[in-house]
């Protein structure tokens, strides 16, 4: 493991771990600032493929597989952080079901002494945010590795589109990115530097860069967005799912916000039933921009 990774991971692993009593409340409850669609969503993709067991990569604690209690079918999971393990081995209540692991690990996604057990689906939900981009494709291929022949693969990822729409510091950054600033400053000639960097500062002053607040973490520890948490381009990461071998490839969104969230601060009741109504077609094109999340879905060779 390199040091960089073994950082990453130490960092992410201290994130969630003042967290594990009180995270399905913050996003499954009903004070969450968006409904759970993810959860629904995964939920009816089960039921489509007909799945019988399911392996949550990243299960937290047991923030959706408490949820297929009643649905026939039967959780698997680990995670990153022993306190989310243990507190997911609690909901489930089947110690053998829960195991800790790193996605970046092709074996974490076995069960301990089970390296060749498969199963029906393989799900991986607000995770891929916390991973290397150079890892995207081998934990999309540990996914569909994980899985019977035909099997379902399931991640979601935060949108990095959503730039496009939000006004704020998620437009800035995705704004930087696009013109590779860090490259253009490098190019710039010794009389174009100050012109460039005006050009910056005045580009940085028409996005509310303030907004969203920075989420930080509990007793000393860091918080989410202190961590790596990336967002991903939904057409990229469809690609990397295609060439991860998965055939019929979905993008479905959600958290779908029907106006910028600056525009929404003066109708919030308008903003989430608008945003709601937009949940029911996961498929709208819209989502590209206007979705904070999306999920993609395909089936293994």
């Amino acid at each position: 493991m390199s040091d960089e990774r073994r950082a990453a991971e130490e960092a992410v692993r201290a994130c969630y771990s003042t967290w594990s009593t009180t995270y399905h409340d913050d996003y499954y409850g009903p004070d969450a600032a968006h409904p759970p669609v993810h959860r629904d969503l995964l939920l009816g993709l089960l039921a489509e493929h007909g799945a019988r067991d399911v392996l949550d990569a990243g299960c937290g604690p047991a923030s959706f597989l408490r949820h297929l209690a009643g649905t026939g079918v039967r959780p698997f999971g680990f995670d990153l952080t022993p306190e989310m393990v243990a507190e997911a081995r609690r909901v489930i209540g089947d110690d053998a079901a829960v195991w800790e692991g790193s996605v970046l690990d092709a074996a974490a996604f076995h069960p301990p002494g089970q390296p060749e057990r498969r199963f029906d689906a393989a799900v991986c939900a607000g995770v891929l945010p916390h991973v290397p981009a150079e890892a995207d494709a081998a934990v999309i291929g540990a996914l569909a590795s994980a899985v019977r022949p035909g099997g379902l693969v399931a991640a979601t990822a935060r949108n990095e589109l959503f730039g496009l729409f939000t006004l704020n510091r998620y437009s800035h950054r995705l704004f930087l990115e696009l013109i590779d600033a860090d490259a253009l400053r490098h190019a710039a000639l010794p009389g174009e530097r100050e012109g460039l960097e005006r050009g910056l500062a005045e580009l940085e002053a028409r996005f509310r860069t303030d907004l969203p607040p920075v989420r930080t973490g509990e007793g000393g520890a860091p918080g989410y967005d202190e961590v790596l948490s990336r967002a991903h381009n939904p057409l990229a990461l469809r690609e990397v799912a295609v060439a991860a071998g998965l055939r019929d490839v979905r993008l479905l969104f959600l958290h779908f916000h029907r106006l910028p969230p600056l525009a929404a601060e003066a109708v919030p009741e308008l903003q989430r039933r608008a945003s709601l109504a937009m949940e029911a077609d996961p498929a709208d094109p819209r989502g590209l921009v206007m979705a904070s999340s999306f999920l993609v879905a395909g089936r293994a060779p």
